[in-house]
């Protein structure tokens, strides 16, 4: 494989950076942090285990009180929230301990998951998401305090499943997924609940809570649907929600609708929803590995045109800007009642490539990629695609459709249009950090075993000022580890670092694998720290535990 400085793009490439190295640095006697090019001093200071089964969710979602110290870690497994101590770290000590475990259940609140956790600003009590034992019925929000005792809780909408309050502290807002039933049979509206905490929440009733639906006069006519024949009330399925500095707009990802919807909180009305469209992977930035049987690493060029569907967002201010930042995990409805899925070589006699629909390739390259075996296993035969893709009237897919774009984007916040995406870094990074386990799954260490489906999986991203810069993180849900990003120039991000506490053992992914699949981030910044350091916490849904990093070096503190 070329040398990293030759396949990573050049505005990438700093002066100090003329190579990259790969550095496993030892953080105990027992583990290693995998340390590629360590522009950015980070240390792996702490652990928390929940103790739960391989890939029953012990960690998901952490949120952190600076005034106790504590962490509130969603438990999928014991659907409760895991108070744990981070103040533990100021002495050294490398194992954080829980402090109790709080089950929704012994608060009288029935739930068939806990899905999202997040703390008032001011501290004193978080709010919790509570999907319903039938996820297609109403969920909660459940509220409690920093100590863990119930103080409240109110209805939210179908499948709560994300949850941030506003940053005067005034208002919750939850994204309600809607997804549809297994047998698919019913498939309840998408909306986001505003529940209105000004006053208080000790005493708080229903009639505090406003769930906003989707108006089809807000909907740009592209944004995708799977079932034309749904209204988008019905089709779109809020997946993550953040907020500008000032509290005005919420952005709200729809991973599976490829979209984002743009959220006026005062007005309490949906603005505009506007498709994200593909990315293009015929073009030399944007490459990628398309196969799990072609027995090698073949990042290249293909003619796929891939829907970019963010899990994940952060939001940041640059000059009074804002810009959202996306972790392009993609997705697909995928259920016993139905399913869009499909390989490419089930659809072959579907297929009649038109040029006209991607930049790098012109018909004849086209057709002759075909007549060389393109719907072949080894090429894009085994990539994961859309029955529900746009065909032309003869009933024919012109294009390769994809899920998710393998990267991290920022968008311009006003217009939500693209400012810049990573390209094919993570699948080239990766390639040479951790070659003999390059695409693996998170149940397992097999060489290339996801590159035709979705590659790495950028899960989440948050945005931290670290020194002075904003660095973007962002978490690899299926080979694992931690990608680092310097984007105070939201418009020319440079990469910085990856990470990994993941311990590759050659077969199924066990308790001593450390760190598998971080699904959600917390950034702690040094004022609020118990280390005096700025932290971050990555908590990771396959085997149940909380890394702790150390960012940027010792402080004077």
């Amino acid at each position: 494989m070329k040398s990293m400085k030759n396949i990573i793009s050049k505005s990438l490439i700093t002066a100090a950076s003329v190579s990259l190295l790969m550095t496993p640095m030892k953080t105990s006697a027992s583990e290693s942090l995998l340390k590629y090019d360590a522009s950015l001093p980070i240390e792996l200071v702490g652990r928390y285990t929940s103790g739960a089964p391989i890939s029953a969710g012990g960690t998901e979602i952490v949120a952190y009180d600076k005034k106790t110290k504590h962490a509130f870690s969603v438990n999928g497994d014991q659907k409760s929230i895991d108070i744990i101590d981070l103040s533990v770290l100021k002495k050294g000590e490398k194992v954080v301990p829980k402090v109790k475990q709080i089950p929704l259940s012994s608060f009288g609140v029935e739930a068939s998951d806990v899905t999202s956790v997040a703390i008032h600003p001011d501290g004193g009590y978080i709010a919790i998401a509570a999907p319903a034992k039938n996820k297609t019925n109403d969920g909660h929000v459940v509220f409690m305090t920093t100590g863990g005792e119930y103080i409240a809780h109110v209805k939210a909408g179908a499948l709560p499943d994300m949850l941030t309050f506003t940053p005067d502290g005034k208002k919750v807002l939850v994204a309600n997924e809607g997804e549809p039933s297994d047998d698919y049979k019913v498939n309840p509206e998408g909306s986001v609940s505003i529940i209105d905490i000004s006053k208080g929440v000790k005493n708080i009733k229903n009639n505090s809570v406003t769930t906003v639906r989707f108006d089809e006069k807000a909907v740009d006519k592209d944004v995708r649907k799977i079932q034309p024949k749904n209204s988008y009330a019905v089709e779109l399925e809020p997946e993550y929600i953040v907020t500008d500095k000032g509290g005005k707009y919420a952005y709200v990802a729809l991973q599976e609708n490829n979209a984002i919807a743009k959220l006026d909180i005062e007005k309490k009305k949906f603005t505009t929803v506007k498709s994200l469209g593909y990315k293009d992977f015929s073009v030399n930035d944007n490459q990628l590995d398309a196969s799990d049987k072609d027995g090698k690493i073949n990042i290249q060029n293909w003619p796929i045109l891939s829907m970019y569907m963010p899990d994940g967002m952060a939001s940041y201010e640059v000059k009074g800007k804002t810009y959202i930042l996306t972790a392009n995990e993609g997705d697909a409805q995928d259920y016993k009642g139905f399913s869009e899925e499909a390989r490419v070589e089930d659809l072959v006699n579907s297929y009649k490539l038109n040029a006209k629909l991607y930049k790098g390739f012109s018909q004849e390259q086209l057709d002759k990629m075909v007549k060389d075996g393109l719907f072949k296993k080894e090429q894009l035969g085994r990539l994961k695609t859309t029955t529900a893709a746009p065909k032309n009237k003869d009933g024919k897919y012109e294009a390769i459709y994809g899920y998710g774009a393998r990267s991290f984007s920022i968008w311009d916040a006003n217009s939500l249009k693209l400012t810049y995406d990573s390209g094919s870094d993570f699948e080239k990074i990766t390639a040479e950090a951790v070659p003999n386990h390059f695409n693996a799954n998170n149940t397992e260490d097999e060489l290339d075993s996801r590159s035709d489906d979705k590659g790495p999986e950028p899960e989440s991203v948050i945005v931290g000022n670290v020194k002075g810069k904003n660095y973007a993180f962002i978490g690899l849900e299926r080979t694992g580890g931690i990608m680092v990003y310097d984007v105070t120039n939201p418009e020319k991000p440079r990469f910085n670092t990856y990470i990994s506490s993941r311990t590759f053992n050659g077969g199924k992914v066990t308790a001593s694998s450390n760190d598998v699949a971080p699904e959600g981030l917390t950034f702690i910044p040094a004022s609020d720290s118990p280390t005096g350091q700025d932290l971050l916490l990555a908590a990771h849904e396959v085997t149940g535990t909380i890394a702790v990093y150390s960012l940027g070096g010792k402080t004077d503190k």
